[in-house]
């Protein structure tokens, strides 16, 4: 088995981000472990007797992807028997050379507390996409920078919350029922921000699978249903020229960079 340790004196989301875009290249198995905040050269000890530990078990030397600051507590964990890959000064050193600037290395930048405005900027949109979650209320629209439609259970909530948590985007849904489908139109709220307006939409067989296991052999989960429902709300994005997305083949987070592409929307996070 090919063990993979992300470490980090942070978080380590940066380590495993890039880890994992990396690893998706090599279609093997791989065992990954995080360990995040080893900020003490007794925890950078610990973390190397992990490593070499599993390297004696599995016969295999460990990928080590890691991002630590402190010089003394990142040549501890280098000492582990493993093939190791520094992403931050990867880039940190040419970057110096090319920007004539000598980089201020500290902890916690990237997904700490370093700018408090722009995090709460972010808290609150969670708060909105909650808040206005599954068409339960309408009442703020007029705040909201998108506002996303579909079928049940196409995609809408995971990706307003996304949208809201990764760039602090204010992001409603609004989903259309069963009931909707006998003479489905935009209601007024959605009328009254039509240009806010995103449609996402799903193959029938995805969205039978997907409703089934939440209301298994139900008439909601049948596949006649999901084409009936998905059929006339895609001729309602084309008739009132809506944009809208299949979601069938993507993750929240390709779904997330398409609207955004898409719309041109601003990502508020910086």
């Amino acid at each position: 088995m090919q063990y993979v340790f992300y470490v980090s004196d942070g978080t380590a989301i940066t380590a495993e981000v890039f880890g994992h875009a990396v690893l998706s290249q090599f279609p093997i198995p791989f065992e990954q472990v995080t360990i995040p905040f080893v900020g003490s050269l007794d925890k950078a000890r610990q973390v190397r007797l992990r490593i070499d530990e599993c390297a004696v078990q599995s016969g295999v030397r460990p990928l080590l992807f890691h991002t630590i600051v402190d010089p003394a507590v990142r040549e501890q964990v280098l000492q582990a028997n493993a093939h190791a890959h520094d992403f931050l000064n990867t880039f940190v050193t040419p970057l110096e050379q090319q920007l004539g600037i000598k980089a201020e290395a500290r902890s916690h930048r990237t997904h700490g507390m370093e700018n408090t405005a722009l995090y709460d900027e972010r808290i609150e949109a969670v708060n909105f996409a909650l808040s206005n979650d599954d068409g339960t209320s309408t009442r703020e629209y007029d705040e909201a920078d998108i506002i996303l439609i579909g079928v049940s259970r196409c995609g809408k909530t995971p990706t307003s919350l996304y949208l809201a948590l990764q760039f602090g985007i204010r992001a409603a849904n609004y989903p259309f029922i069963a009931q909707d489908m006998h003479d489905l139109t935009l209601p007024l709220p959605l009328k009254a921000n039509r240009h806010k307006l995103f449609g996402l939409t799903i193959a029938p067989d995805r969205l039978c699978d997907i409703r089934n296991q939440r209301r298994a052999n139900s008439q909601y989960a049948a596949l006649a249903q999901c084409e009936l429902e998905l059929g006339r709300v895609e001729r309602l994005f084309r008739q009132e020229a809506i944009p809208f997305l299949d979601t069938t083949s993507h993750s929240v987070e390709e779904i997330s960079a398409k609207i955004l592409e898409r719309t041109g929307l601003r990502r508020q996070l910086r």
